[in-house]
């Protein structure tokens, strides 16, 4: 039941629909807070749960929310898929270090609310949308472009951390082929950050045009006297 609320694989597939059918300020509550009572629960609850399961469990969020988010094009089910992914991350941990669980999930509920909340002020919905972030909020803009590098765990942004120590821990317990695995999935995830990165630091706008062309400039035509009666 607490895999269903928070939408971990194979649960998960009641949340990008449901996030893409409602606001963004709906989304950032249900990616954020309401995540956090039965992520506080299942921390409580940590030593009765069954490693294997977890694991593989993990294993799963991890590939199913960095593919299925490679050929989205709706921020809504961009996030959607991020966070399942990253709740893979946070799942294959528990049972070893909560603590390193709790941890991850206020780094993410935190650089979450950033990429919402700013979706949010310039009323975005998609990648089209996305590129014209700059011509609207260059500030914003930057600020988004860190958010989503360190969601992919890009070095030496925040989001960076929890990922190492999660990765060490699990060596120090003698996981070596599953943090591999868990490792080489996380940049399936990446891929689609560095995506939206791209869009929206790269990439302009079809109809924004800040010089003017040779085919729109107006010349008078030197024969327009003379044509006239």
């Amino acid at each position: 039941a607490i895999a269903i609320k928070l939408g971990i694989a194979p649960f998960h597939l009641w949340l990008p629909e449901t996030l893409q059918g409602i606001s963004i300020k709906t989304g950032l509550i249900l990616s954020t807070w309401q995540k956090l009572a039965p992520i506080s629960l299942i921390i409580q609850m940590s030593h009765l749960t069954n490693l294997p399961l977890l694991m593989l469990m993990s294993i799963t969020s991890t590939l199913l929310g960095g593919w299925n988010g490679i050929n989205q094009t709706q921020t809504r089910k961009i996030m959607a898929f991020s966070s399942i992914a990253h709740l893979g991350w946070m799942a294959s941990i528990l049972n070893m270090a909560p603590n390193l669980t709790f941890i991850n999930f206020l780094l993410y509920a935190m650089m979450t609310s950033t990429l919402f909340l700013t979706f949010m002020t310039l009323n975005t919905k998609n990648m089209t949308e996305l590129a014209t972030f700059w011509s609207k909020s260059p500030t914003l803009s930057a600020l988004s472009l860190l958010s989503l590098l360190s969601l992919g765990g890009l070095p030496p942004l925040t989001g960076f951390m929890p990922k190492w120590l999660i990765a060490q821990e699990m060596i120090k317990q003698e996981l070596i082929l599953f943090t591999l695995v868990i490792l080489l999935s996380s940049l399936i995830s990446l891929f689609f950050y560095l995506r939206l990165t791209y869009t929206l630091s790269l990439t302009l706008a079809p109809n924004l045009s800040f010089f003017p062309l040779p085919w729109n400039t107006h010349k008078e035509n030197p024969l327009a006297p003379m044509i006239t009666p």
